[in-house]
């Protein structure tokens, strides 16, 4: 495509850029690539994917879209770019010091894989690609700060099938690396998928301390070792416990009362006091403003003391959880900004994680702790700024007359708060909630500039379907806070992807 970035909008028409009738990309498509040794000590991956993961880490960053372009006019396939894209950054980041940061190049692989399934087949190659090109980013800060390698497993110690349980849980708990790692590679070796995250969910809500990025890890490669294969589990598995166990520096939380873990020790409490049939209840909209209310302004043990009164009253999970959404929107509204992203994302993570388990104390320790996270996540905001007072079930609809696709994204870049009424009107006018996520979507591809941008997308724009539907137009009215909107400047590596490919 030879249409200049700077002209792109204008020349396409909004409006059809926005409804998705202007492709971004030409659709395209599979292959293979020669082996290459490793250096000594690396962890091996599978044979079949070796080779294009070491041709992603090796190339510069500076020719590696137009490798990859070329190799996929050629063949190659998506599963496989999906494929060793992630393990690439399993291999080459380190999810130290913080599971964040440099991080993200692994994090947001399945929000970019997210946003290529929910494209339009011209536009399907743009987000990975896109992530390719933040994974280089990444791999460089790692060498920056002493270049971490995942080594290979020591195969003497890795426990036998039927002590793997035990002795995941025992590392688990006891901040454990090195035990935490063989025991994650007998995980991979011997359980299920299912098996696998029931495991870990154990462990990935337990302390609040990398803004939710354990869970969000957890859910994340879960999702896309079900995509590409469990086959690769092994080092994705070690990765994702060695990220798990990071306590920032501080004395081992096993042997200490540390804020970050106080929440989960009296969860566990509070779980012994709910009623054995917990998870049949009748949706109550009273009971969700209450807990949105607590949310606003009490803490994390308000929060979760909250919650399991709800539940010992009959109140369904699914009113809790339309609380917790709206209420990690409404932090958005009061302050716009990475803590409060962190806090819908994480309510995504925890959310897939409750949804998608079945052991009911792992469920219940989740639903407490995603309640107790969100006073923590207010609190942390603090920090940053002002946290304004703006109350999510207050938000107003704007007047219909003006109000289009056009109008709602160009003010995202000048008044999010008009941009919010806007949606409502958009909503409760007959539009559908799908028109108004492809346009957020497409504007992402276009304007996103950081990992944020897709995990912040693709989470909100999952969760949406999953808000019922009296609160599905408030919590994405909400969400507009953090969306792309048309005036924001363009992100020059598309028009880059985009020659690459055409």
């Amino acid at each position: 495509m030879s249409i200049n970035r700077r002209r792109f909008l204008t020349t396409s028409g909004t409006s059809a850029f926005l409804s998705g009738g202007v492709p971004l990309l030409p659709g395209l498509r599979t292959i293979s690539a020669s082996d290459t040794a490793l250096s000594d000590g690396v962890v091996q991956l599978r044979p079949e994917i070796e080779p294009l993961v070491k041709l992603i880490e090796d190339t510069d960053r500076s020719r590696l879209i137009e490798e990859m372009a070329r190799r996929i006019r050629d063949g190659l396939s998506y599963r496989e770019v999906l494929a060793a894209l992630f393990l690439a950054g399993v291999r080459n980041v380190q999810p130290r010091p913080s599971v964040g940061f440099k991080f993200h190049a692994v994090l947001v692989v399945h929000s970019a894989h997210l946003a290529s399934l929910a494209s339009p087949d011209e536009d399907r190659w743009l987000p990975l690609l896109w992530a390719l090109d933040e994974f280089k980013s990444s791999q460089a800060r790692d060498v920056e700060e002493g270049n971490w390698t995942m080594s290979r497993i020591r195969e003497s110690g890795i426990p036998a099938p039927e002590r793997v349980r035990d002795s995941f849980h025992q590392a688990m708990l006891n901040w454990q690396e090195d035990e935490a790692d063989l025991s994650a590679a007998g995980v991979a070796r011997h359980l299920s998928p299912d098996e696998t995250l029931e495991l870990f969910a154990t462990y990935a809500a337990r302390d609040f301390r990398s803004i939710g990025h354990k869970p969000i890890f957890l859910a994340n490669a879960w999702r896309t070792l079900q995509t590409i294969g469990w086959e690769h589990s092994e080092p994705v598995l070690r990765s994702l416990a060695y990220a798990m166990l990071n306590h920032n520096g501080e004395p081992n939380p096993a042997r200490s009362d540390l804020a970050a873990d106080r929440s989960w020790r009296r969860n566990q409490d509070l779980i012994q006091g709910v009623r054995p049939d917990w998870a049949a209840g009748r949706e109550d909209h009273g009971a969700v403003q209450d807990l949105i209310a607590v949310l606003h302004a009490g803490s994390a043990e308000d929060a979760a003391k909250t919650v399991v009164n709800q539940l010992n009253s009959g109140v369904s999970t699914t009113s809790i959880y339309d609380a917790l959404h709206l209420a990690s929107g409404e932090l958005l509204m009061r302050q716009s900004g990475i803590v409060s992203l962190h806090a819908a994302t994480s309510t995504n993570a925890i959310r897939f994680l409750f949804d998608n388990i079945r052991t009911p104390a792992t469920r219940l320790s989740l639903l407490l702790q995603n309640a107790s996270f969100l006073p923590q996540f207010r609190e942390a905001m603090r920090g940053r700024g002002a946290v304004a007072a703006s109350r999510v079930m207050q938000l107003s609809a704007a007047d219909p007359a003006n109000v289009s696709l056009d109008s709602i994204f160009a003010n995202v870049g000048k008044s999010r708060q008009q941009a919010g009424s806007e949606v409502l009107t958009y909503l409760n006018s007959g539009n559908t909630a799908e028109s108004l996520i492809n346009a957020a979507r497409r504007l992402v591809f276009l304007k996103g500039n950081d990992s944020h941008d897709y995990k912040f997308s693709s989470a909100v724009l999952e969760d949406c379907l999953k808000v019922s539907e009296p609160y599905r137009s408030i919590f994405l009215a909400a969400s507009s806070w953090m969306l792309q909107g048309t005036t924001f400047p363009e992100n020059a590596l598309v028009n880059r992807i985009r020659a690459a490919l055409g």
